[in-house]
């Protein structure tokens, strides 16, 4: 019996099945699926009770690190220092700090502490942290010619002519940043301890930093030039020296300031 297609036929429905995607055979046989009897699904597992072992240890809560304040270790710290030397133990013992870990130094302080003028700083710079002292740098030969001019320097051989020299923070911020308000707070019980153990007649505030820490607000443009009180000192805002070799207009400015100390001295000899 001869089939009912001719090969033309056959040739076009097998390549209207290509059209379609019907590219691969899978048997040799055609399958009518409709043929089937339809597959019933897998039953499910029932679900197994879970058992703890009757020995299994139940887990270790995290250990609690305890918070320590380091504030309050600071102002314990700077409270228990009875001279310079106890002082300057008690910084370079203090580890709440992370500036500690990437400076070279610890700056604590230059010049006579028995000095009438008390200037305070913000932080050591490159120069100083390689040195262990402050400002001595380029902004610190300024600092020194500054009050050169109004007879004064660290150097003075006359404890009246002479000025002590220190930093709100005794380590180098990175990148020369400003310390930040946490960093700040563990150092000011420090500097203030400082303060009292040098009793000058007088403090001179760098830049922002110190007057953050002694006076508790910034704003050195504003401040500049104005007496103020600080630690129960008269205390005369100035710009840091830094920021006169950016602005060397402002040095007139700071010639100012400088009279005005020069004039408080005299006032109080």
């Amino acid at each position: 019996m001869e089939s009912g297609q001719d090969w033309h036929s056959a040739k076009a429905l097998l390549e209207w099945h290509i059209e379609l995607g019907a590219v691969d055979a899978i048997g040799d046989t055609p399958v009518d699926r409709y043929a089937l009897e339809p597959t019933k699904p897998k039953a499910e597992k029932p679900a197994q009770a879970k058992v703890d072992a009757p020995n299994r240890a139940a887990p270790t809560p995290p250990a609690v690190v305890p918070q320590i304040d380091y504030v309050a270790l600071a102002k314990q710290a700077a409270a228990g220092a009875k001279d310079l030397d106890g002082l300057k133990a008690a910084i370079k013992a203090f580890d709440g700090c992370e500036l500690k870990k990437g400076a070279r130094n610890t700056v604590i302080a230059d010049g006579n502490p028995a000095a009438r003028v008390m200037i305070i700083g913000e932080a050591p710079g490159r120069d100083e942290d390689i040195e262990g002292k402050p400002f001595v740098g380029r902004a610190g030969q300024l600092l020194d010619k500054m009050f050169a001019a109004i007879g004064m320097g660290r150097d003075a051989t006359m404890s009246k002519d002479s000025v002590y020299i220190t930093n709100v923070m005794p380590w180098r911020p990175p990148s020369n940043r400003d310390p930040s308000p946490e960093e700040m707070a563990m150092m000011v019980p420090f500097l203030e301890r400082h303060v009292q153990l040098v009793a000058p007649e007088l403090l001179v505030l760098m830049g922002n930093t110190p007057c953050l820490a002694v006076l508790g607000r910034k704003g050195i443009l504003r401040m500049r030039g104005n007496w103020d009180q600080g630690w129960g000192k008269p205390a005369m805002p100035m710009t840091h020296p830094a920021y006169l070799l950016r602005n060397p207009a402002a040095k007139r400015e700071a010639w100012t300031d400088l009279l005005e100390i020069q004039s408080k001295l005299r006032d109080n000899a």
